[in-house]
């Protein structure tokens, strides 16, 4: 090799022209082993070295120790001491929906790219000492998205505050009027007054056909008067649990339940001579095979102020919605399965709230 290597070109200098120095071969071949072996410790320093071992940082710092005039070289020289020294792991995330067959080639690819020699470099180093390829459930802590800080707990201003302790102060004001209303009414006159409600199953092929299965009756100051499951003669398709809370259980044992034609004996003469409050009511009757004189009935479904309008007619709401509206402390009422003696509460509540202004209404309309 260094018998190819050409000889040093004379200096501008003047000093190298001298004979001697053209006719020296062993000066020529001494200043030619100075210069080249100049430029390979150069050329040296400029290469990147292998690290195979654990003192590859005294192998940088000796291999690549900088010229102390050139700041760059510093600079470029530490970042790479740094990234040697600190072993890290490029870890990629193979996709979940993709086959066995696909996820090899994608290794594949992916290791190609990653591994591919830069360019204008002379080495094939990758940033990365190892490489390692997981799926969503393998995917190491580290790579994992952070969990999210708990947020801190906003305490309400004092602003705030006194305006909910206003609510709260107008809102008992409300319910002591109502109710100073309420027992102002003469006791002769509350005790017409009592709310029905009852819960039904599904018989027939479909389950579409509603039966009776429970009956509740609550009086004004809403005392349960009588709440009993109802025997069902023929086979229940559909005990609509879900809705009516109404189970097998309930209706297979004579203990639980009452035969059909007493409790509806027992109904009618509770019934008698009584103003009877309640939501769609129609049902009711249907499931009672009974009825009920047409001005001693206040259905809540159709008094007019309850009801929403649309499509060019008055149409009735669901008991949740009224109650949500009209009533304090009930939350959560209706939100799973339907409980009657809650629901004939819930009428007589509503109906007492607007008690003054319906029957004053009735009896200008009787006038």
């Amino acid at each position: 090799m260094r018998e190819r290597r050409k000889k040093k070109k004379p200096s501008s200098t003047g000093d190298d022209s001298s004979p001697d120095n053209h006719d020296d071969p062993t000066t020529s071949i001494e200043n030619s082993e100075e210069g080249h072996g100049l430029e390979s410790s150069k050329s040296i320093n400029k290469k990147r070295p292998r690290v195979d071992n654990d003192d590859a940082g005294d192998a940088v710092v000796a291999a690549s120790e900088p010229d102390p005039t050139d700041s760059e070289g510093i600079k470029k020289n530490s970042i790479e001491l740094t990234t040697k020294n600190i072993a890290r792991t490029l870890y990629i995330l193979i996709p979940s929906h993709i086959s066995t067959k696909d996820a090899k080639k994608f290794r594949k690819d992916a290791r190609r790219e990653i591994l591919k020699p830069k360019q204008k470099k002379n080495y094939n180093d990758s940033d990365y000492d190892d490489i390692e390829f997981v799926t969503q459930e393998e995917m190491p802590a580290i790579m994992k998205p952070s969990k999210k800080k708990r947020k801190k707990k906003e305490y309400p201003s004092i602003k705030e505050l006194l305006k909910q302790k206003h609510q709260i102060e107008e809102t008992q004001k409300e319910e002591s009027k109502l109710q100073d209303k309420l027992n102002a009414i003469p006791e002769a006159v509350r005790d017409q007054y009592v709310a029905l409600d009852c819960e039904m199953v599904g018989i027939g092929a479909d389950g579409k056909k509603s039966a009776l299965a429970r009956v509740s009756l609550v009086d004004w100051k809403l005392n349960v008067l009588i709440d009993t499951f109802v025997q069902v003669p023929i086979r229940v398709t559909d005990f609509r649990t879900h809705v009516s809370g109404v189970e097998p259980k309930h209706l297979k044992s004579k203990n639980n339940a009452m035969a059909v034609k007493e409790c509806r004996d027992k109904v009618a003469k509770l019934l008698k001579g009584k103003i009877l409050v309640g939501h769609a009511l129609t049902n009711d009757f249907k499931a009672l095979m009974t009825s009920h004189p047409k001005e001693m009935i206040r259905d809540t479904a159709k008094y007019r102020p309850f009801q929403r309008y649309g499509n060019g007619k008055w149409r009735p709401r669901k008991l949740r919605d009224l109650v949500k509206e009209n009533l304090k402390d009930k939350e959560g009422f209706q939100e799973g399965e339907h409980d009657s003696v809650q629901d004939a509460m819930a009428s007589m509540e509503l109906f007492q709230v607007v008690f003054s202004q319906w029957e004053k209404e009735l009896e200008s309309k009787t006038r």
